[in-house]
């Protein structure tokens, strides 16, 4: 059985050409002339070629290499390869999930903005065993493996070349996830506050879950914490310190005690200070 360090570094390459490829493809979507005019299916087309090529490569290299591993992509249902894996559930102890989100933050990605991601994770029976989110258009990533921190480097960087990620000033800025606007009165007394439902405007870019990792955020708040894309995120912002936790304060159950692939509702917060602001205005509403 591979070790995560050891996905990571064989997937990290690969990672570098699907980057390449996302940032090619959105420019050819974003440059399609006269968009009032193109078919109503065109942008979810353009999005499923990005997400199953990029989906696809990396189940070829895993398979190529790793052909044991249980794997669950967000494509799982379209792609060729899915039946290939030996599972798309999480393994008994000792075995891993790896999963992947080929193209986090959809909209984003179509209306043209920076702010996407593609995440992978390697998870075991009770928690991340790690965590790697490349930012196409930032030329970055982040990684973390259990235990060791979180790290950030230029995706040319090897993993070892990478640098400790440590956030001391965030902004005074919480993200609102769907269906958390409620939250946005009980905060904005203390805090800029941005809800991705109200806020979001295909021609302003405003802060996404990944922007815990640039010190744009201090606080993040979201309905449910998918381990494909939010938990994974909130797993980078603990291994540089941050506190994590469910919407009433309890530890996040272990993996293999959720259901859809995902943990419930999810707090992420830079200081005590915040983390208990959040709390007490999720307890108001």
């Amino acid at each position: 059985m591979p070790t995560p360090h050891n996905i990571l570094t064989t997937v990290l390459p690969q990672l570098r050409l699907a980057a390449a490829y996302a940032q090619q493809i959105q420019a050819g979507i974003v440059a399609q002339p006269d968009k009032d005019h193109l078919p109503e299916n065109f942008f979810a087309t353009a999005l499923t070629d990005a997400d199953l090529s990029i989906q696809t490569f990396v189940e070829v290299v895993l398979l190529g290499q790793f052909p044991k591993l249980r794997f669950y992509g967000e494509e799982f249902e379209k792609t060729y390869n899915t039946k290939y894996f030996s599972g798309i559930e999480l393994g008994p102890p000792g075995e891993y999930l790896v999963t992947l989100d080929p193209i986090d933050g959809t909209r984003f990605y179509l209306d043209g903005h920076p702010s996407y991601q593609i995440i992978l994770t390697v998870l075991g029976w009770e928690t991340f065993e790690a965590v790697l989110a490349v930012s196409p258009a930032y030329d970055r990533y982040y990684y973390t493996l259990k235990g060791e921190g979180t790290f950030i480097g230029q995706l040319h960087d090897d993993l070892d070349a990478c640098e400790p990620l440590s956030i001391n000033q965030p902004e005074p800025t919480i993200l609102l996830g769907w269906d958390m606007e409620a939250l946005r009165d009980k905060l904005s007394d203390r805090y800029s506050v941005v809800s991705v439902q109200e806020d979001y405007r295909s021609d302003r870019l405003i802060p996404t879950v990944n922007n815990i990792l640039t010190g744009d955020l201090c606080g993040v708040v979201l309905a449910r914490g998918k381990f494909i894309d939010g938990a994974a995120l909130a797993t980078l912002a603990q291994g540089m310190g941050y506190r994590i936790s469910d919407h009433d304060g309890s530890a996040l159950p272990p993996l293999h005690a959720c259901k859809n692939y995902q943990w419930p509702g999810l707090i992420m917060a830079a200081s005590d200070e915040v983390y208990q602001d959040l709390l007490t205005a999720l307890k108001a509403v």
